[in-house]
Order: C-alpha cells, then sequence, then structure tokens
C-alpha cells in the first residue's frame, strides 16, 4: 500500500512536470521563462531525491543481513578444493 501510494505520487508530479515543461516554452518575458525553468529544475531535484530514498529504502528491505554461519563458511571452503577454474 505504501509503495503504491509513493508511486502515485512520483507519477502525479511527472505528469504535472510534463506539461509545466510545454507551458516554459511558450513563455515570452525572458525573466519569467528563466524562473520557471527554475522551478522546474528546482522540482526535478525533489523528485530525483526522493526517488533515489525510495530506491534505497527498497534496497535495504530485499537485503537483509545475513551472517555467514560456520557451517557454510566450512562448506565453502571445501568447494573450494574440488574445483579450481572449471
Amino acid at each position: 500500500m505504501n509503495l503504491f501510494v509513493h508511486v502515485l505520487f512520483v507519477f502525479a508530479i511527472s505528469a504535472s512536470a510534463a506539461a509545466a515543461a510545454e507551458q516554459c516554452r511558450f513563455i515570452e518575458a525572458r525573466a519569467e521563462r528563466e524562473a520557471c525553468y527554475q522551478r522546474q529544475e528546482a522540482a526535478r531535484t525533489v523528485r530525483q531525491k526522493a526517488q533515489e530514498t525510495l530506491e534505497a529504502q527498497q534496497a535495504a528491505q530485499q537485503k537483509p543481513y545475513e551472517p555467514m554461519s560456520p557451517e557454510d563458511a566450512e562448506l565453502a571452503r571445501s568447494m573450494r578444493g574440488i574445483c579450481r577454474g572449471c
């Protein structure tokens, strides 16, 4: 559910940003057009940071820390001795 909300939020922002990109091109006054582009850049930066945070949270959830047990270490040592460079 939480992931769905985040995806929906990102989609809503990207859709509004795409519409805003079209509007900035048609502003004739240079100062207003530049301000519009700066607002878009700030929104894009916020969107990228939110996406990076979401990806980091997903990566942390997908990779739990599992220490190698002594039995796993012994098996790994024995497997290394069986085949070298096959």
